[in-house]
């Protein structure tokens, strides 16, 4: 070891902008100048990266890096990616943080890490995984954020160094390269090194990483003929001459690695580092790589070669004891080979062996003949079985080997598969029975295999899931339980691929061949659920009435009874049955209980029934059910899709509740998660569709067409039902942009979709409300038709917010004696309603068309209460309209708040309002779709404003 660091040291040359690149970083990690001569300010992290090619000086150079921070108290963290390890998941994450958690007894790990112990404890290999349902992948990535950065500032400052990063797994890599530019904000240093032209497809984000020349990475050049000639002297001493030293740079190529083992190699022959001796150099060069070193581990014997083998294909870290067990050779045997392979310089190490250079672990690994070669991992995977670190260490030794139906090998690539789900790698687990699958299994056991391969693939490949469970369906299953769950997921993966129809249709098919009542049920009640979703369903009406016919004589007695009754709920709501019919479902829905996060179950019918608290005027009790959900969502490690749809519709709940500045912080979030997951998804029509409704509430209708235009929120729409109803927002802004007639047939086509099938309740969609608007350009009185049939329904609904909301539409396209009524009544409809918006709109309305119907001192007041709630939702549209209207009326508008209040940005006055509320900085992180630290800056700045401290805001605000 001590050879090695002296080598390494010597080949540190023509370094200098790449170490003063790294001396910069570690003095601004710790507030000074670079030269540590005086404080330079705050701490501030920062990201190198350095590329080059194989042997170029990057491990020698992040060696330095090490050293040089531990020199100045940093704590290092250290990884390096391995060519035989790139299918282990988590194998870098693990070298870098298990060293600062392993150990710690149980409760002591679970205070470190929190809420996230059972999400990120099994991917770090700190604790076995739970039996629910396994984190989705961004889940598990937010997790790894959290335990990094945590560490970061309470060991600051901290250095990252990551070696051979295009090697690194998958999962880890995707989850480094997304973090690292975050290093900038955290007493973090992230130093990085790989080949760029090795690095694979899933790691080109990585590529583009910023390095501190100019915010690309460092590119490491070889060495000029002098630093050939200074490291030659260095090794064989000063009497080396130029011809020999010139010879020696030519034959590298000015690479180090190769530079540093040639001199290793004159040495060795006692050659004379003079001209007269060059021309020996070349042949000397290539017995340093390729074929050259491996005629030279050969000559040192049949033993030391298999002990070589077996440690390249054991990668990294490497037992001795395993390895011989591996080679097949005695301890003394192979004690002795590690001796010899040492004194080759092939190997370092003693109680862990390494490889001294990638370079040579990947000559060593291609020279083993193909056949051997797999014989050896076959060989490594019993070993390590065998040794007790389980099916995981021994599955990527099994994907090397050839298929030969070997039950064995499928029980540990199943067992494998099992582990890495449930640790959150859903992609390393399909690899794994994929193989499992070629291998073959037992006729018997193919079905269960291909089950587990499409459900690891159900958040990466749908359409790849769809196929493997239509193969297992068609394959003989013997246990009727296996038979049904891939129904069940063969059902949920078609509906959230927007297959409706051909989800339903699955099960329709079991359910006629089905003889157990209680899984006819269930499968019944999943069949109730994707035809509520399906925006093509033939015959609404026939389901509703058996729905109901169904769901009244249920008790609730398990969750299948009560998603049934919820479904029933949501049932209620969308053909507009009076509100307290559909309460009275929600409520029996809820009776036992309705877990969001049910491991074998979807979270549809418990955010349905949410919703339906929502139409029905208890936005509330939508928004308690949202938080208990969305708590389920984040202990489970559900961050993607679930958590986007949490978000997105929480914001649709303040949008309705008329709190429009909090309702685009949370569908900004929730867009941000949708587009992790993928456009054109369910979750991105939804957080979309809720953007553009919020943007045109605030009047800011160029930014609500941009989206639009953006991110193509047009035809065609999805299959499945999305909230709200996306062709309905889309003719509204076709409305607000003054395209009316097209506005008018988008919307009458909405109304010829939904209303066959019994979905006629305006205040889930109100399509003819807004289909009035249009058509009053062209056809006034068919628009007042319209509107009043919508008003007619809204009646039967009954809730404040509905009736109301139609009325101001009537009112809008109303004969002028007729609009004053309409909108006293909605007015007086709104105000017994938690819609503040439309109650804005209503008086606003109202206090227009008093003031043309010459009563002053009314229309003022409803103008001056219409601005105070336009201003108190964020409305900044309607709040130009009011006071546009009272100067017209030569009213003065009255100030709402002092002059510093009116510079807050919406972000930071609800931030100001949920802190003067004695809500905490997580509490207001949530409520704003961000984190802690954020709120921290953003409260911050809203004290400087308002010239006072978190204790003084309510005052303040008040003022």
């Amino acid at each position: 070891m001590a050879q090695g660091s002296a080598l390494s040291r010597k080949t540190l040359l023509e370094r200098e902008s790449e170490l003063t690149a790294v001396d910069e970083a570690l003095g601004e990690l710790a507030g000074l100048r670079a030269d540590g001569a005086e404080p330079r300010g705050r701490a501030r992290g920062a990201l190198l990266a350095f590329a080059g090619r194989a042997g170029i000086g990057k491990t020698t150079l992040l060696a330095e890096v090490r050293r040089r921070a531990a020199a100045r108290g940093c704590t290092v963290l250290s990884a390096r990616g391995g060519d035989q390890e790139q299918r282990v998941a988590f194998h870098v994450a693990r070298q870098l943080l298990q060293p600062q958690l392993a150990g710690a007894a149980e409760t002591e790990l679970r205070d470190a890490l929190g809420s996230w112990y059972d999400i990120v404890g099994p991917a770090l290999g700190l604790c076995a995984p739970t039996d629910g349902a396994p984190p989705d992948p961004q889940g598990l990535r937010d997790g790894l954020d959290w335990v990094l950065t945590h560490l970061a500032v309470r060991h600051s400052p901290m250095v990252l160094v990551l070696d051979d990063a295009h090697w690194a797994d998958p999962e880890s890599l995707g989850w480094l390269a997304a973090f690292a530019p975050r290093a900038e904000q955290l007493p973090l240093l992230v130093a990085v090194a790989y080949r760029p032209d090795e690095l694979p497809e899933h790691a080109e984000s990585f590529r583009g990483l910023p390095g501190r020349a100019g915010g690309r990475p460092l590119d490491l050049e070889p060495l000029s003929a002098v630093a050939v000639a200074r490291l030659v002297r260095e090794s064989l001493g000063a009497h080396a001459d130029d011809a020999f030293c010139r010879e020696c740079w030519a034959v590298t190529a000015g690479n180090p690695f190769e530079a540093v083992e040639l001199t290793a190699k004159v040495r060795d022959r006692g050659l004379t580092p003079t001209g007269a001796g060059a021309h020996l150099l070349r042949d000397l060069a290539a017995a340093v790589k390729g074929s050259g070193l491996v005629a030279r581990l050969e000559r040192l014997g049949t033993s030391t070669v298999r002990f070589a083998w077996a440690c390249a294909i054991l990668g990294t870290e490497i037992r001795p004891t395993l390895a011989a067990a591996v080679a097949g050779l005695g301890r003394e045997e192979a004690a002795d080979a590690a001796d010899a392979l040492r004194g080759a310089r092939i190997l370092t190490g003693t109680e862990t062996l390494e490889f001294v250079h990638p370079l040579i672990a990947t000559a060593v690994y291609r020279a083993i003949p193909p056949g051997f070669r797999v014989a050896l991992h076959g060989q490594a995977a019993w070993c390590v079985i065998d040794e007790g670190q389980g099916p995981s260490a021994a599955a990527r030794h099994l994907l090397e080997t050839h298929p030969e139906g070997d039950a064995w090998v499928v029980q540990q690539l199943r067992a494998a598969a099992v582990e890495t789900l449930r640790a959150g790698a859903p992609d390393a687990a399909r690899s794994y029975l994929a193989r499992a699958l070629r291998e073959p299994p037992p006729s018997g056991d193919r079905a269960a295999v291909l089950y587990e391969l499409g459900s690891a693939s159900l958040l990466t490949e749908p359409a790849t899931t769809v196929n493997h469970l239509r193969a297992a369906l068609d394959e003989p299953v013997a246990a009727p339980e296996l038979r049904h769950n891939i129904v069940y997921r063969l059902s949920q993966v078609l509906a959230h691929s927007d297959r409706l129809a051909e989800a339903s249709d699955t099960l329709a098919r079991e359910i006629r061949v089905t003889d157990d009542a209680r899984i006819r049920l269930r499968m019944v009640a999943e069949q109730f659920m994707w035809d509520a979703f399906r925006a093509d369903e033939p015959d609404h009406p026939s389901r509703s009435r058996r729905l109901t016919r169904l769901a009244d004589r249920l008790t609730g007695r398990d969750l299948t009874e009560r998603y049934i009754i919820g479904l029933r709920t949501w049932d209620a709501v969308l053909r507009g049955e009076p509100a307290p019919v559909a309460l009275h479902h929600a409520e029996r829905a809820l009776a036992g209980g309705l877990g969001w996060a049910e491991s074998d179950r979807g979270f549809e019918v418990p955010v349905l029934v949410a919703l339906a608290f929502l139409y029905c005027d208890r936005p509330g009790r939508t928004e308690e059910l949202f938080a208990a959900g969305i708590a389920d969502f984040e202990r489970q490690g559900w961050r993607g899709a679930h958590l986007s749809f949490a978000y997105t519709l929480l914001a649709y709940v303040r949008y309705r509740r008329g709190r429009l500045a909090e309702a685009e912080d949370f569908v900004r979030a929730g867009l941000r998660l949708a587009e992790r997951v993928g456009p054109g998804t369910p979750a991105h029509w939804y957080a979309v569709g809720i953007l553009i409704e919020v943007l045109l509430a605030r009047g800011r209708l160029t930014e609500a067409a941009q989206a639009g235009d953006d991110f193509s929120f047009c035809a065609p729409y999805p299959a499945a039902v999305v909230f709200p109803d996306a062709q309905t927002v889309h003719g509204e802004l076709l409305i607000a942009r003054g395209r009316t007639q097209q506005a008018a047939e988008e919307l009458a086509a909405a109304g010829r979709r939904l209303d066959p099938r019994g979905i006629r309740n305006p205040a889930w969609c109100p399509w003819q409300l807004h289909l009035a608007r249009a058509q009053a350009h062209e056809t006034p009185e068919r628009a007042l038709d319209t509107a009043f049939e919508a008003v007619a329904r809204a009646r039967q609904f009954g809730t404040p917010s509905a009736v109301g909301q139609a009325l101001r539409i009537a009112a809008e396209v109303a004969p002028g004696s007729a609009r004053v009524k309409f909108l006293e009544e909605s007015v007086a409809q709104l105000e017994c309603s938690p819609s503040a918006y439309e109650l804005a709109c209503a008086l606003v309305a109202l206090g227009t068309e008093l003031r043309h119907a010459a009563r002053p001192k009314e229309a003022a007041e409803h103008l001056y209460r219409g601005l105070d709630t336009a201003v108190q939702c964020g409305a900044d549209g309607l709040v130009d309209t009011a006071r546009t209207e009272l100067a017209a009326a030569g009213l003065r508008p009255r100030r709402l708040h002092g002059p510093e209040t009116d510079t807050l940005t919406a972000r930071e006055r609800t931030a100001a309002v949920h802190a003067a509320g004695g809500r905490t900085t997580g509490d207001i992180a949530v409520e704003l779709g961000t984190d802690e630290r954020s709120v921290v800056h953003l409260l911050s700045a809203v004290c400087r404003k308002l010239g006072t401290d978190r204790t003084g805001l309510a005052a303040a605000l008040d003022h």
